[in-house]
């Protein structure tokens, strides 16, 4: 048995691991690049070891250095996690001849399912249908031209090494495809080191049904049953839940047996899961349910799948890597209820979902009932290097129904500030008569556009809650304002008057709907700021400050940092001429880029930047001066 665990991640899957760990006895080394150093993940493990700067190039994908730490601490087993290593077939053979035991698949089984191409033909060789399309070895633009108009259109060009939505492109039109292809390779060959692609038909009601797999040294393998992960943006998962909505008995044992023979076909070992595509137009049925792609390692959503079957699949993990047997076999497997898990992420739906980053000062939970798998607490940051994951909420409950209504009550009680999440989103998407009828795909979040964005003020009922937290001292009760605050306030005048107020930065009037508390100390200190949870959405609520400061803004031409990141490109130099809508930088962080724009026509003034500098957000980064100015 495993005594000593070196998790090789980071963040919420670290801390994850390590709790599954310590409740089997097993201690826990964590790794940590510069920006981790007081980390959540590192302080909740036994030792800790420093590999390297933040970026994760220089850290968490050094493979060589995450040895090393394991042999310096007396580790036995390295433990992937997911994302970073943990699907690279060279570590993992590189863990093994170190001597330490590998928590995964074997090194075969992951090359085998790594390329996209070979991984369908091996599939259809397994006899698992796989989507109609085209994986064969002539790249040319010519024979892939021809092979789109065989399958008909809209196609789906994929690269074949692809992952996390990068390499993606649906193609409508003939007239599009050249473009698109070569648009596609470039983004394959920038992020994976390949630019060869394959072809599918795309799907026109696409839902994302994915099957939990396990396999052990001794010859098992067992399925525990299905997850919808269909709720996605940019094809990044955003709700996940098991089991699938509308999934019959006899569905689930064709698409349950296609990918055990999956599993068995790349004599699987450790826990995977074998994705497919469904053409729910005519809802699930097994002839119209296809092979994907398969994930050689634990999911970000398998939380759902441990609650619907009660098996701890961290556990499974480093037990089957310990050379056990599979805990259970498959008739001793059944499900139970059902779960939804929201990803929780440091990011602004209203500002085109970039990331927020910085010190999260206030992050509080109240319902006691939902599962919170996080990596950060109250006065941790939230680095720019990384994912920008916060926490997932996971529900479990009796019905669906009762889940997304577990789930609902969870967002409602969660207050992340002053970073932006997306918990209003996430809120607006399980509130949705759509989502609670089942009737998803996945284009569900891009039909549903900014419906799904919480409104930037909250209503007039959630102000006015928001100033009866906001302690006024009494000896403002009067005529005058205080700092602008209170309108025309008197003690015992009638309900219809209203206070100036900021929310989030926002000037805005709320009603004053509070008699004033008897008994108030005239000396009791003012709160300076009500935070207020409405649909899960938090608003910051201030009172307004006059004291003469200004603030820049796009419309006088200011170009304002919507990050704290990294400045990869200044297109632009002091004094030069540009037209509205010129990129003038771009910034990165958590790895997403963003470019900014001039605002109109006019001058570059006050440029302040560098290719290469860090800036904080909302910092000024340059001015654009209209072109009429003298």
């Amino acid at each position: 048995m495993i005594t000593k665990l070196l998790i090789a991640n980071r963040g919420e899957i670290a801390c994850r691991i390590m709790r599954t760990a310590k409740a089997m006895g097993v201690a826990t080394v964590a790794v940590y690049s510069d920006a981790d150093a007081k980390a959540l993940h590192v302080r909740s493990a036994d030792e800790a070891v420093h590999i390297g700067p933040s970026p994760a190039a220089e850290s968490y994908l050094v493979g060589a250095k995450i040895i090393a730490a394991a042999k310096q601490t007396g580790a036995d087993a390295i433990h992937p996690g997911y994302g970073f290593l943990s699907e690279n077939a060279d570590f993992a053979q590189a863990v093994l001849d170190a001597g330490l035991i590998w928590v995964g698949p074997k090194p075969a089984s992951i090359r085998a399912m790594g390329l996209k191409d070979a991984a369908k033909q091996l599939m259809r060789s397994a006899g698992v249908p796989v989507t109609p399309g085209y994986d064969g070895s002539d790249q040319s633009v010519e024979r892939l031209t021809k092979e789109a108009e065989a399958i008909g259109y809209p196609v789906l060009i994929k690269a074949v090494a692809g992952g996390g939505g990068k390499g993606m492109r649906k193609v409508d039109a003939p007239a599009d495809f050249a473009a698109a292809l070569e648009s596609c390779r470039r983004e394959a060959k920038a992020s994976f080191g390949n630019d060869e692609v394959l072809l599918e038909k795309w799907i026109t009601s696409p839902r994302h049904i994915e099957v939990q797999v396990f396999g052990d040294s001794h010859g098992n393998v067992v399925h525990l049953f299905e997850r919808d992960c269909s709720l996605q943006r940019r094809h990044q998962k955003v709700i996940e839940e098991a089991p699938a909505p509308g999934m019959d008995a006899a569905t689930r044992e064709a698409i349950c047996a296609a990918a055990v023979r999956a599993a068995k076909a790349v004599d699987y070992e450790g826990a995977g899961t074998i994705e497919f595509i469904a053409d729910a137009s005519e809802g699930l049925r097994a002839n119209r349910i296809f092979f994907m792609e398969m994930n050689t390692r634990l999911q970000v959503e398998h939380p759902v799948t441990e609650e619907i079957t009660g098996v701890d699949l961290v556990e499974w993990q480093l037990r089957v890597a310990s050379g056990e047997p599979l805990p259970k076999r498959q008739e001793e497997l059944s499900i139970n209820g059902h779960a939804i898990e929201a990803r929780l992420y440091a990011e602004d739906p209203a500002k085109g979902f970039l990331p927020s980053t910085g010190r999260l000062e206030c992050f509080t939970r109240r319902a006691a009932s939902a599962r919170v798998d996080t990596g950060v607490a109250e006065g941790d940051t939230v680095s720019p290097f990384y994912d920008p994951m916060i926490a997932k909420l996971v529900v479990h409950e009796a019905d669906r129904s009762a889940a997304i209504d577990s789930l609902l009550e969870t967002l409602a009680d969660i207050n992340v500030w002053p970073i932006r999440s997306n918990a209003g989103f996430l809120y607006r998407a399980a509130n949705d008569g759509d989502f609670r009828s089942g009737s998803i795909e996945t284009s569900f979040i891009e039909r549903k556009g900014t419906d799904l964005i919480p409104p930037a003020i909250p209503s007039q009922e959630a102000l006015a809650e928001a100033l009866h937290v906001l302690q006024w001292n009494s000896n403002n009760w009067e005529d005058e304002p205080w700092n602008g605050g209170l309108h025309g306030f008197r003690p015992n005048a009638d309900k219809r008057q209203s206070a100036h107020v900021m929310v989030d930065g926002q000037l805005t009037t709320a009603p004053l709907e509070y008699d004033v508390p008897s008994g108030r100390r005239t000396d009791e200190p003012l709160r300076q700021l009500a935070l207020v949870n409405e649909f899960g959405q938090t608003y910051a609520v201030t009172l307004p400050r006059h004291d003469g400061t200004g603030q820049a803004s796009a419309a006088d031409g200011a170009i304002i940092a919507p990050m704290p990141g990294k400045v990869i490109a200044v297109d632009v130099s002091e004094g030069q001429t540009v037209t509205a809508g010129q990129r003038l930088m771009v910034l990165e962080a958590m790895k997403m880029e963003h470019a900014l724009a001039a605002p109109f026509d006019g001058v570059v003034e006050g440029l302040s930047v560098s290719a290469g500098g860090q800036v904080q957000v909302e910092a000024v980064l340059c001015r654009v001066v209209p072109a009429s100015k003298e």
